[in-house]
């Protein structure tokens, strides 16, 4: 006897906006009441798919990125045919509200098939509702609720992205052709080539993390030379040497020299980065053209009459070291604000930047003033000028769009409730417009203070 259809539903590959094929779609009408399945502890069909009962039939179905197969079985588990049978699934993907509806047929092997590339949405959530006719005694109807799995390759390339780095050499993986997996105790770890795979294999235990080993030590002269040819720490951009002697981390094999103590915290983070920043041929801050703000920065003496601000603010919004952790706290007024920071490295970014730095100590209470504008584009949308630059830089994103303010030939600004927000293209005014409050929240919630108009 061929297999009966028990259904399977295979569905694969992440995607935000698939759209699937849809398949023909043709109405049945039927004089008899379907089966309804019964709610029961989920189990594994034969096929490795959910087992469900309706009526006098256990049904299986299995999800898999080649689309939905069905299993059909009676009460003690024998095969029943769906030579005779038919049926549609119809898909709804978490998010989308619209429905996909697939017919179900014989597929010659004892199963119903319902073929379609589901790869697209590997990971994502299903809702299922299957109608069959011709199997077992009566209709049957039921719903299934399957993530569709995601392929070897597909669960690789999240697993390197995750990674990033290779853990042997501190290089980005991909940066040196496909990455290499190695098995370690059962697990993945990626490496940038095969030059590196002995390395794991030799200390399995050392590289199991997927993450380069990092270590801390001081500069000696034998690192004069390296010293001068990196010249800058890759985190406050401060000439090396010129907090004491550069500190000396070792990311896998690669030495990054950072100004002080204070940097090994960001590097312990964000390996990759300071990798890129000192041998990948990024910029550091000095090399990139800082926004010019119609905000005055300066420096002044802290007093004993600071030790309550001090006391509040606890920790430097540039380091997120405790402020006289470094010695004593470094005041700047920005605007009218004091700002304390934990060293005088710390200062020029917040010269850079000063709006996002009141922000991080003031929160969304901290606001700068823009004027309103006076060259529109369209009604109710201005250029920006010089003036609106660093509070560009704080918002950084459109909070219509979430996309970077110039990704679509701006920035532009619009008014709010009296405040100024950034804007990435003419298209997100009217939404803003109409609720104002609603995208002013937005930037709250992100920490960025719209500036006040003026």
């Amino acid at each position: 006897m061929r297999h009966s259809p028990i259904l399977t539903i295979c569905l694969a590959a992440l995607s935000t906006g698939f759209t699937f094929a849809q398949g023909p779609h043709t109405g049945h009408t039927h004089s008899m009441s379907p089966a309804l399945a019964e709610s029961t502890p989920a189990r594994v069909g034969p096929h490795g798919g959910s087992l469900k009962v309706a009526g006098d039939l256990q049904l299986e179905t299995v999800v898999n990125q080649g689309g939905i197969q069905m299993f059909a079985f009676d009460r003690q588990g024998s095969p029943v045919s769906v030579d005779r049978g038919r049926g549609a699934a119809i898909l709804r993907v978490e998010g989308n509200a619209k429905r996909y509806r697939y017919d179900l047929l014989p597929d010659g092997k004892g199963s119903l098939l319902a073929p379609v590339n589901l790869s697209q949405i590997a990971g994502r959530q299903i809702e299922i509702d299957v109608q069959l006719v011709g199997v077992g005694s009566s209709g049957v109807r039921f719903d299934e609720v399957a993530t569709v799995p995601a392929s070897e390759t597909q669960l690789a390339a999240a697993a390197i992205a995750r990674q990033k780095i290779c853990p042997v050499s501190g290089k980005p993986l991909g940066s040196m052709g496909d990455p290499v997996s190695v098995d370690v105790g059962g697990q993945q770890v990626f490496v940038c080539c095969a030059g590196c795979v002995d390395a794991v294999k030799a200390d399995p235990a050392k590289y199991a993390s997927g993450r380069p080993k990092i270590t801390v030590t001081t500069a000696t002269a034998a690192d004069a030379a390296a010293i001068a040819k990196q010249k800058v720490c890759p985190v406050m951009d401060e000439p090396l040497g010129g907090m004491g002697t550069p500190v000396k981390v070792i990311v896998g094999d690669k030495p990054i020299y950072l100004c002080c103590k204070g940097c090994i915290k960001k590097v312990q983070a964000e390996p990759a980065k300071y990798l890129a920043m000192v041998y990948g041929g990024a910029q550091t801050e000095s090399n990139r053209s800082s926004a010019t703000s119609n905000l005055s920065v300066s420096v002044v003496r802290a007093t004993p009459a600071d030790a309550s601000l001090i006391a509040t603010q606890k920790t430097c919004p540039v380091m997120d070291e405790p402020l006289g952790s470094m010695g004593g706290p470094v005041k700047l007024m920005v605007g009218d604000k004091p700002v304390f920071l934990c060293c005088r490295g710390c200062i020029k970014k917040v010269e850079a930047e000063p709006a996002k730095y009141l922000v991080k100590v003031y929160g969304a209470t901290s606001q700068g003033s823009v004027p309103s504008g006076a060259e529109q584009v369209r009604e109710g949308i201005y250029k920006v000028t010089a003036a609106d630059a660093p509070f560009i830089s704080a918002q950084k994103k459109c909070p219509v769009m979430d996309e970077p303010l110039d990704a679509m030939g701006g920035p532009y600004k619009v008014h709010a409730n009296g405040k100024a927000i950034y804007i990435c293209c003419p298209g997100c005014a009217k939404r803003i417009a109409a609720e104002p409050g609603k995208y002013l929240a937005i930037l709250s919630n992100q920490g960025v203070a719209a500036p006040l108009l003026r």
